[in-house]
């Protein structure tokens, strides 16, 4: 079974629109909260890791 995950906004905890997978990489993918109306940098190593380069406003 393929674990899968939503990806989370880093400033207001809130689910955005896009989910990864366990084996998912990805560098410098621009996400969109549609609460808070920011969008973040991230950095998503395969198991869940994910790393906030910035903020944009």
């Amino acid at each position: 079974m393929v674990k899968e995950q939503w990806i989370y906004c880093p400033i207001c905890n809130n689910k955005t629109r896009i989910k990864i997978r366990e084996k998912t990489t990805a560098k410098d993918l621009p996400v969109f909260c549609p609460k808070c109306k920011i969008q973040s940098i991230l950095d998503i190593e395969p198991d869940f890791k994910i790393k906030v380069k910035t903020d944009i406003v």
